[in-house]
């Protein structure tokens, strides 16, 4: 089993690898995802304020979010597929619902 590393790209720096950092290197695919998830969690439940849209979670996380993405050392095992978007979309939709009726 291969090793999997966890890099971070700032979404504020989009497409600037100068601005990428390595979190760490994981021995199974779940620990790397777990890591990536905090990541993203961590930004979401901060970022969060009350009356605050699912979408506006959303949009906050693509504009000023760390973007976590898992890469396979060794390329022997297949590439891990998880999307830090994909998943904060999720997760804000669980902070913070549609149809949030603390706005008036």
């Amino acid at each position: 089993m291969s090793p999997y590393k966890v890099m971070v790209d700032d979404n504020y720096h989009y497409m600037d690898d100068s601005e990428r950092d390595e979190l760490g290197v994981f021995s199974t695919a779940e620990e790397a995802i777990a890591a990536c998830k905090r990541i993203v969690d961590e930004f979401l439940t901060t970022s969060y304020k009350p009356g605050m849209t699912a979408e506006e979670l959303e949009k906050s996380y693509k504009g000023f979010g760390e973007d976590p993405f898992i890469l396979v050392l060794g390329g022997i095992d297949k590439p891990v597929k998880f999307s830090a978007w994909n998943y904060a979309k999720d997760r804000s939709q669980t902070l913070a619902p549609k149809g949030n009726d603390e706005q008036g």
